[in-house]
């Protein structure tokens, strides 16, 4: 694991994913990008295909894939269901028997605020979806990662986090009452935890992870709340228009991609990993950053990163020793 610090990037919370990405030459590399045929996930889509990388989305919606994608180039559509294990498997049998290396994977889909759903396994949706379905899938793709001699995993996070720890007693709201926005905080510290685990063992071949807060953007993602709570982020104006300023988060969907994309691509985050990045850098723990900027410690706690790694592999049987 790397130190929070920053390492005086040049770019910050106003840069987009397309002028991270300038200069950079992807061709002759794959990459995917989970949710990468809708909000963020189709800017980061965008920004690595037009560096010249040939990117694969998995996809459950193939038709919104297709119409959502027309017109860029290096980009082919998969079927895949994140919240169905079959289906992960099946995905990642396909890459992996083709050869391919994946120097790019970019965990970018997810749920956010959900009423209480549980999947197959009985399982909270929001820690099944957002990270058990990641956890599969880059225990399947193990293969394809170590092979491509220098990949990077990035798993997009959320300030969400903050809202509290991993609860490993319940984590499936059996016990307790079901809190959406804890649930969701839940899931979004597992996404950093996960970087934290998934480096430890990467870093060795080459693998490294990292994970980030995007900014506000107002996509799909928010199709569960209600106006008031829409409302609450601030993120119309007077006029009803949605606020674009990044000095408080509000982010375009071309910049909420932005620390994607320079997570997958920057040169100076070599030999670096397991880290959580905002605003294309380092970001700083919680307790050092101003205002509601950072990283909380239970984020970043290597303690709590094991005992995650270890549930993962109890609740879904998949490990990359076995991968």
């Amino acid at each position: 694991m790397s130190e929070q610090k920053p390492i005086g990037s040049r770019f910050n919370g106003a840069s987009t994913a397309q002028e991270v990405v300038a200069g950079i030459d992807l061709s002759g590399r794959s990459a995917i990008v989970t949710g990468g045929y809708s909000g963020l996930g189709l800017e980061t889509t965008r920004a690595l295909a037009g560096a010249g990388a040939a990117v694969i989305v998995p996809a459950r919606d193939r038709a919104k894939a297709e119409r959502m994608l027309a017109g860029i180039d290096n980009v082919r559509i998969e079927a895949m269901d994140l919240t169905d294990p079959a289906s992960i498997a099946a995905f990642a049998e396909r890459i992996v028997a083709s050869g391919a290396l994946v120097s790019i994977l970019v965990n970018s889909a997810g749920i956010m605020a959900t009423p209480l759903a549980r999947d197959a396994d009985g399982h909270e949706s929001q820690f099944s979806t957002n990270h058990l379905g990641h956890f599969r899938l880059v225990a399947s793709l193990w293969p394809a990662l170590v092979k491509a001699d220098g990949a990077r995993v990035v798993s997009v996070s959320s300030r969400g986090h903050q809202i509290g720890p991993v609860d490993f007693d319940d984590h499936d709201f059996r016990a307790r009452a079901y809190d959406k926005w804890q649930a969701y905080g839940q899931s979004k510290t597992a996404n950093a935890l996960f970087a934290l685990g998934l480096d430890r063992r990467g870093a060795a071949y080459g693998v490294r992870a990292f994970s980030l807060h995007p900014g506000v953007i107002l996509t799909d993602l928010a199709r569960h709340l209600s106006e008031a709570e829409i409302n609450s982020f601030d993120v119309y104006d007077e006029n009803g228009n949605r606020r674009v300023d990044p000095s408080r988060d509000l982010k375009s969907p071309e910049q909420g991609a932005a620390t994607s994309a320079w997570a997958a691509t920057s040169r100076q985050l070599d030999g670096l990993g397991g880290v959580y990045c905002e605003d294309c850098e380092v970001a700083l723990s919680q307790n050092e950053a101003e205002g509601n900027k950072g990283v909380a410690a239970w984020a970043m706690d290597p303690d709590a990163a094991e005992r995650l790694w270890m549930l993962s592999e109890r609740l879904t049987g998949l490990s990359l020793r076995r991968a």
